[in-house]
């Protein structure tokens, strides 16, 4: 669909926001399809994009398939400023960029990974995560398809991947993200290459079991039987990788066990050797759960006796690529040659972090446009963030540094800076999940600042215009700083790739040519077919299945991830930074 001449009807994609339900149920079609109307004529081009078309479930059975739906038209949201008419004719681009969250590229087969804690813990087992690098490729392809942004046209100066990069800290989990957004062959598997061993054919009746007619649980909600998933899931693929250049944020799933345990080397040799525990009785379990949570000692204790002792223990290949990396690892191998693809080299890391362990960063989107880099993770353990003293001063630097003036803690107008540019926060945690205040290993005696302060600290340096971020697996669009203009940004949430809905998001910044900016995030999903074949194991197939069976979670949180009409596919108004 091409622009065509601007038709004034936000209130109608306002109206649709209104009427809708996660975007997806409809009030009437005329409400839809006016919102669309709407939205096309404000576009460049909405091919490619949720603009045009999102996946939708049907049938009626437990197990919904999906096909291809009506898109999700553009919500305007004026709360920090308002839409002045005819900005569409004035437009000019400063940035067009696209943002990954949550790949969560993960080891299926791995001994330290708990799936039969998935009662109390609802990510440590997922029926699609065996299909996870198929998926995330497939994201890869769709934003290689693309020419640009839809309301800018501007093609991508990049793409930001804002933490949980991996799903436990290992290395040939490290190596597969890298080979997905570089490009190179691979396959999600460790261990033996020539059979699965993993919790998807042990048999027992709490898991997906695939291939087998067996009657799990996951058949009883209407799951298929899958002939070859298994073997299909891990044979080798050519992933694409990325034709534009990359950058890297770090998230906790990227430096602790299981994204929440703190890693002190306990468990190194359960990484690599052969013994995987795939189940206990309930008791056992919860006291597993809670000890992971307050007594990693304990934890450590209690799995050896399990191991030692358990019914459900399986003898799988020992391998080193298992081996958890530490941070300092993490940064070091972005900086190998091979992984430099589209660039840039080090995707934001360079040998001086590798060797201080500050994995922050500023880098240039665009000619206007300056992107900051944080690192939110604690060591400390427990799956939320937080700042340290040292990296909350050094970003006060970068703000003022970037900012043509700011407003000191007693609210004074200051005047300064060396460039005067838009300002773009990107970090894993939220300003609502920065709570983990308990001191960082990596500097014990530091103090650590929670989102509060962080948003404090954003709203005194008006160039600040968004704060990009992932961690909750949810499309969430917040305003903050409602009550003064110069005091306000959008916080912009995303949802992961290894839960349902998928998605990334396009982020396009404009000038309109009146004093304000608009930002536009639009959503976008993999390039998989929305139908699937029950038998067919063709890799876009099962690219295809990986989004089916997460729709299908039997947690039932797929309408909270997805979030409404007003986290989608918005235009985000606010007053443009002057010096």
């Amino acid at each position: 669909m091409k622009r065509r001449t601007f038709i004034t009807g936000t209130s109608v994609a306002a109206a649709w926001s209104a009427l809708s339900l996660g975007g997806a149920q409809l009030a009437s079609a005329a409400t839809r399809d006016r919102a669309l109307a709407t939205t096309a004529a404000r576009a460049v081009n909405t091919a490619g994009t949720t603009l045009e078309q999102v996946a939708t479930p049907s049938g009626t059975g437990s197990y919904k398939r999906l096909t291809a739906g009506p898109g999700w038209p553009l919500v305007v949201r004026g709360e920090l400023a308002a839409p002045g008419a005819g900005r569409d004719d004035r437009r000019t681009g400063l940035a067009s960029f696209v943002q990954f969250s949550d790949l969560h590229l993960v080891d299926t087969e791995s001994p330290v990974r708990f799936e039969f804690l998935a009662k109390y813990n609802d990510s440590a087992y997922r029926p699609q995560e065996a299909l996870n690098a198929r998926g995330v490729s497939a994201l890869v392809e769709r934003v290689n398809s693309l020419d640009g942004g839809p309301y800018t046209g501007m093609p991508f100066s990049m793409v930001m991947a804002t933490g949980d990069n991996t799903d436990n800290h290992e290395l040939a989990e490290l190596d597969w993200y890298l080979t997905v957004m570089g490009g190179g062959r691979m396959a999600q598997s460790t261990g033996d290459p020539t059979r699965y061993e993993g919790v998807q054919n042990s048999g027992n009746s709490g898991f997906w079991n695939p291939e087998v007619a067996y009657a799990d649980v996951y058949k009883a909600k209407g799951f298929p039987q899958i002939p070859g998933f298994l073997s299909a899931a891990g044979r080798p693929f050519d992933a694409p990788g990325l034709k534009t250049p990359w950058y890297t944020t770090v998230g906790n799933h990227d430096d602790s066990i299981e994204g929440s345990l703190p890693d002190f080397g306990l468990l190194n040799d359960l990484y690599t050797g052969g013994l995987k525990l795939e189940g206990c009785d309930d008791a056992t379990a919860a006291q597993l759960m809670d000890s992971l949570r307050r007594d990693p000692a304990g934890a450590v204790l209690l799995l050896a006796k399990l191991l030692a002792n358990g019914e459900a223990v399986r003898r799988v290949t020992p391998d080193e690529r298992r081996h958890p990396f530490t941070l300092k690892e993490f940064a070091k191998a972005h900086l190998n040659p091979a992984v430099t693809g589209a660039g840039p080299f080090g995707h934001g890391f360079t040998s001086d972090m590798v060797g201080s362990g500050k994995l922050y960063y500023t880098f240039r989107i665009s000619e206007k446009v300056v992107g900051i880099s944080l690192d939110t993770t604690n060591q400390a353990g427990f799956a939320d963030g937080s700042l340290g003293t040292a990296q909350l001063r050094w970003l006060e630097q970068q703000l003022k540094d970037h900012s043509g003036h700011w407003y000191d803690t007693n609210g004074n107008r200051v005047t300064g800076g060396s460039t005067d540019d838009v300002i773009l926060v990107f970090s894993h945690h939220t300003s609502g999940s920065m709570g983990n205040l308990l001191p960082d290993p990596r500097n014990i005696f530091e103090k650590r600042h929670d989102g509060n302060e962080l948003v404090a600290l954003l709203q005194r340096y008006p160039n600040v215009v968004a704060w990009v971020n992932g961690h909750t697996h949810m499309n969430k669009i917040t305003a903050h700083g409602h009550a003064v203009p110069e005091r306000a940004f959008w916080e912009i949430n995303t949802a992961s790739h290894i839960d349902y809905p998928q998605h990334g998001r396009i982020i396009e910044i404009a000038d309109n040519g009146d004093g304000t900016l608009s930002l536009f995030t639009t959503l976008i999903e993999s390039s998989a077919p929305y139908t699937t074949d029950f038998g067919s194991t063709s890799d876009a197939n099962l690219a295809a299945l990986y989004r089916e069976l997460s729709y299908n979670d039997p947690n039932g949180r797929v309408s909270a991830l997805l979030g409404a009409g007003e986290d989608h596919n918005t235009e985000l108004l606010i007053t443009k930074p002057t010096r």
